[in-house]
């Protein structure tokens, strides 16, 4: 009987290619019919695959990576035909606010300041474009510096004002750096102004950067409704793009007759249900929503953990000290489209989705290539951090594909295929497998859950690998830096992240002595925030997991009166929850006094009294934590002991300053366990 079973699944199966779902006989598989046609005319263009560095300091410790290995991440980013090979880099333009794990350097600190060497964005675009010349790069404000708003919180009261500190950067970059930006935003995930839009556009264009698409408006479709009452405002503006679409659009939008972009996405921890999340909207955001690019926050997890949303990139690197990253498994996933695809190549016109659940896209260069994304996501194993995934249901299936129009001469499709191995915990990611030959212009496929297939006339597809990179080791527990180096390869010391306020290598010129060079924080008005960032400044550094430690730093008041600065340990939050940080916190003060507080916001004293600092003079902070107890030296010497220190148990150590103040720092060290 069992044998009659076989023979009789084997002759429905008729010419169809691909293992069967193992113990799955065909006669129980759903199965239908695609048909893939250009023959009455193509959808939308492709616009591209990409990803976000920034919003904020997502990339902070990438930099800081020793050769060979910072290489080898930047090749799997950005490298065709090797890794995620993406067509599209999404930077944050640096406005010195909290904008999720950290703040990013701005271009302009204050009204008459210009540098166009901050930060680490300016390299990440050059590092991008040499290995892909033909990467669309795009910039967007998180936070703008204080002077832009004029003592409001608001970047729109001075419509003039902020389209000259926009286009600015973007004449920046080409200037110092050769990069010319493709595409410029608004204000990310806030409101939007029609009149700023405007003047934007018009400042771009009177400058002869009429080629630079505004991308409007970051957030919600919203936008599209003025757009469509607005011609001067639809005019402005070359893409909707809307964040965490769920990968629906509404009516409105499409009345624009724009491009409809996905213009952040993703954000969800990157192992297997965060490939799968990634693999689903991919396809689903042009299928469901007619999106023709999808841009993953964030490009590369390389910021502490512990930080707001840790490990939501596509790869994760976040070990400078040590060399270790890893290649996660959406790396492979954006290989599937990315690989096979370029921006510029259209859509076919189709339903796109599959009867058994899932999705299919093909996409054609028009010149006779084809290529076919099929994935199988079930719910559970694809639900992305945002939004609510409403329930469906995958199950196996059989899948015929009629190729007619210019496509029906097609014999021969390269395979490449991921599974996302949930129940045995073993995934195969971008393998390549045999060809499969269509006859007389079809082909079948079987399609188990939980996969992805490329079908494609391309020959080009690669899973290159390095060698394996260093075993993760914890950040050292015994670290100095005493900022000593004359031309920095960046504004930042290595493996410092601010939270509030930038802390920039500083040449002390005035100082002949043991202090010329040295880290100063910059920030002195709070900056247009997109976070809740804290009311002094912080950057952190180390290892969350540090109990009992032993931090030293010289320290430098420059605001008098009232300026402060403190050092610390134990510190248990950063990002978008600055304010709420806890910790140990010692602080000096321009007026001759001291506090030990339990909190950054100074708010739970545990011990004050008179140190007899001054401001413009060095003093060093030794801070000792060990158990219960916490004491702290000035200049060596006693200044307060035996503290009762309860909570937190672990954190960073940090540095900081009372307000938004000029301060400089020398001679960190810290010694932890």
């Amino acid at each position: 009987m069992g044998c009659a079973v076989l023979l009789w699944c084997w002759l429905l199966l008729g010419c169809s290619w691909g293992p069967r779902p193992p113990g799955v006989c065909a006669a129980a598989l759903s199965t239908a019919t695609y048909v893939l046609d250009d023959a009455g005319g193509l959808g939308r263009q492709f616009d591209g695959i990409g990803a976000v560095s920034g919003g904020g300091a997502t990339s902070r410790l990438l930099v800081n990576y020793q050769e060979p290995y910072r290489s080898q991440i930047l090749d799997y980013l950005f490298k065709p035909n090797f890794g995620a090979s993406l067509h599209i880099l999404k930077v944050e333009i640096g406005g010195d606010g909290q904008s999720t794990d950290g703040t990013e350097p701005s271009h302009m600190h204050y009204e008459n300041d210009e540098n166009y060497f901050r930060g680490y964005e300016w390299w990440l675009m050059k590092e991008a474009k040499k290995r892909n010349p033909k990467i669309k790069l795009i910039g967007l404000p998180w936070t703008f510096p204080a002077w832009i708003g004029k003592g409001e919180n608001w970047p729109y009261d001075y419509p003039d004002v902020t389209a000259y500190y926009v286009v600015s950067w973007i004449l920046g970059a080409k200037r110092y750096h050769d990069l010319d930006i493709d595409y410029i935003g608004i204000w990310n995930e806030r409101a939007f102004s029609s009149k700023y839009i405007k003047v934007l556009r018009q400042s771009l264009d009177r400058l002869g950067l009429r080629n630079i698409g505004i991308i409007a408006a970051d957030g919600d479709w919203n936008v599209s409704k003025e757009m469509i009452v607005d011609p001067y405002l639809n005019d402005a503006v070359e893409v909707v793009g809307a964040h965490y679409p769920g990968t629906k659009t509404v009516p409105n939008a499409l009345l624009t007759k724009k491009k409809l972009w996905s213009s952040e996405d993703y954000s969800t921890f990157n192992d297997e249900v965060g490939a799968g999340c990634w693999a689903r909207i991919l396809n689903q955001n042009y299928v469901n929503g007619n999106m023709t690019s999808t841009i993953a926050w964030n490009l590369v997890a390389s910021y502490y953990e512990e930080l707001p949303f840790g490990r939501c990139g596509l790869m994760t690197a976040k070990e400078p000290w040590s060399g270790h990253y890893k290649v996660e498994a959406p790396i492979w996933i954006t290989a599937h489209t990315t690989q096979f695809t370029q921006p510029g190549w259209s859509y076919l016109q189709v339903d796109g989705q599959l009867e058994g659940g899932g999705s299919f896209v093909a996409l054609t260069d028009g010149l006779g290539n084809l290529t076919i994304i099929i994935e199988t996501m079930t719910h559970n194993h694809s639900q992305c951090i945002r939004p609510l995934l409403p329930h469906f249901s995958v199950t196996p299936q059989k899948a015929t594909f009629y190729l007619r129009g210019s496509f029906y001469m097609v014999q021969t499709l390269q395979v490449w295929h991921s599974r996302l191995g949930f129940e045995s915990g073993n995934s195969s990611l971008f393998q390549q497998l045999h060809p499969v030959k269509a006859w007389k212009g079809s082909f079948s496929l079987y399609l188990n859950v939980d996969e992805v297939y490329t079908l494609t006339t391309l020959k080009t597809g690669q899973k290159c690998g390095c060698p394996e990179p260093p075993p993760p080791q914890p950040f050292p527990s015994n670290y100095k830096d005493d900022f000593n180096i004359r031309n920095p390869p960046f504004s930042e010391a290595p493996n410092f992240a601010d939270q509030t306020g930038v802390f920039e290598y500083f040449i002390n010129s005035s100082d002949p002595g043991d202090h010329v060079f040295t880290l100063r924080q910059v920030v002195v008005q709070r900056p247009i925030t997109w976070a809740s960032d804290a009311d002094q400044t912080i950057s952190l550094i180390g290892n969350f997991q540090w109990v009992n430690m032993t931090v030293t730093c010289d320290i430098y008041i420059e605001k008098q009166r009232d300026g402060g600065v403190f050092i610390a340990g134990r510190v248990d939050n950063g990002g978008i929850y600055v304010r709420r940080t806890k910790g140990v916190f010692f602080w000096v003060f321009a007026d001759g006094t001291y506090r030990v507080t339990g909190d950054l916001a100074g708010e739970e004293i545990l011990m004050k009294g008179l140190s007899g600092v001054r401001d413009n003079a060095w003093h060093t902070l030794t801070l000792n934590i060990q158990g219960t107890s916490a004491s702290g030296l000035l200049n060596g010497y006693p200044l307060w002991e035996n503290v009762t220190v309860s909570k937190p148990s672990n954190g960073w150590a940090a540095i900081g300053t009372r307000s938004f103040e000029f301060a400089q720092f020398d001679n960190f060290h810290v010694e932890a366990s």
